[in-house]
């Protein structure tokens, strides 16, 4: 059974896990397919919106696409959504990220 079975067994039992769509949109980035990862990115931070680990690889796609205003604005939010939770790993990262995106 491939990962993408075993997820999709997964989110029949629960479509809303944000850890299951986390992994989802993670599987296809490995993939090669941003586009298809950001939508399960997104689909994960509809589910939970303060998974700021979503918002930092949901960037990194949408970079890998060539599209670097919308990842900045992305890590943007994450990282108003990491300081809200004070996440101080999570500000860290995608502050450092953004900073070598904008730099």
């Amino acid at each position: 059974m491939s990962r993408f079975d075993s997820l999709r067994r997964l989110l029949e039992a629960d479509g809303s896990d944000p850890d299951v769509l986390y992994m989802m949109a993670q599987e296809h980035a490995k993939e090669g397919d941003n586009e298809e990862a950001v939508r399960w990115y997104d689909r994960c931070l509809e589910a939970c919106p303060g998974y700021a680990y979503a918002y930092f690889h949901k960037a990194r796609a949408l970079e890998s696409d060539g599209k670097i205003d919308a990842a900045a604005a992305t890590l943007r939010e994450g990282l108003r959504v990491a300081e809200a939770a004070q996440d101080k790993q999570a500000i860290g990262e995608i502050g450092a990220y953004l900073d070598e995106l904008e730099g």
